[in-house]
């Protein structure tokens, strides 16, 4: 049995679609805080239990009869790591054989300028301090969040970022939520590390070379100054704490934090990950 929390977000919902190709449906279970989003799971016969990670009576019940399970990190990065150690606790309790958590791929945690990124690393050392067997799937940042980085209207304005010639390996969401099913249903419990990255990086430079192509229209790109970057973000309105985890995460992509690339995610599929061409083409409906 199969525990997948954060089961309605776009990973957990990628995982589950695909471990459904190769197991039953109530061989995994689906943790979910909001019912109402998990229709469509409960349609193809999911089980469905409901909870979060602030709640360990609800993490207790959703462990009984599991197996292994799968964290998927949560979002409130100022918590983070307690409702982590809430859902190991809960795992440890209910004498569950391995818990697998989706980390982040990133060359070194401690010259990292987006210091939220550290939960990350901290839960890994939670979970090996459990006892717990444990499978860690590092992954790199997802191709499809290059649209929200460039922009809506990236044909108009092009590509304007503090990121110099930084590279991230990019790889499509669905792609890692494929090869983590695969690992999931493999039934080898030993401690394993994977680092979830495309075949090659990129840099946004290749980004607005390849939407060029794509579209047929110049999609130029400008690596401006970070003070140039947060004055614009400011005078839209955004938060003086976004704007500083925004330019955090920036500046690792143009330390190299994201550039990192490794041949797990191609052995997990079986095949070469999509490139930039093809994850643009159909990021960008092109």
């Amino acid at each position: 049995m199969i525990l997948v929390t954060g089961a309605t977000g776009q990973l957990g919902t990628a995982v589950i679609n695909h471990l459904l190709k190769k197991t039953s449906a109530n061989q995994v279970t689906a943790l979910v805080r909001d019912e109402s989003k998990a229709s469509a799971l409960k349609e193809k016969g999911v089980n469905i239990c409901v909870g979060n990670y602030d709640d360990p009576a609800s993490l207790d019940n959703a462990m009984q009869g599991i197996e292994i399970v799968l964290l998927i990190a949560g979002t409130d990065e100022e918590n983070r790591l307690r409702q982590h150690q809430n859902v190991v606790d809960a795992a440890k309790n209910a004498g569950v054989q391995c818990i697998a958590y989706t980390s982040r791929n990133l060359k070194d945690p401690n010259t990292l300028v987006n210091k939220l990124m550290k939960g990350h690393f901290q839960t890994e050392d939670c979970i090996k301090a459990s006892g717990l067997n444990y499978i860690l799937f590092r992954n790199v940042l997802y191709m499809d969040t290059i649209p929200q980085f460039v922009g809506a209207k990236v044909f108009d304005t092009g590509i304007n970022l503090p990121t110099d010639r930084g590279r991230v390996a990019f790889a499509l969401r669905s792609e890692m939520g494929e090869a983590i099913a695969n690992v999931l249903l493999e039934g080898d419990r030993s401690n394993r590390i994977y680092q979830l990255t495309s075949s090659e990086s990129y840099s946004f430079e290749d980004v607005a070379a390849t939407l060029s192509d794509l579209s047929g229209k110049k999609v130029d790109y400008i690596s401006i100054e970070k003070s140039v970057f947060e004055s614009q973000m400011k005078e839209r309105g955004v938060p003086e704490i976004m704007v500083q985890r925004v330019v955090g995460f920036l500046t690792d992509i143009k330390n190299g934090q994201e550039a990192k690339v490794s041949p797990d995610l191609e052995n997990l599929l079986g095949r070469s990950p999509a490139e930039l061409q093809e994850g643009l083409k159909v990021l960008f409906n092109l």
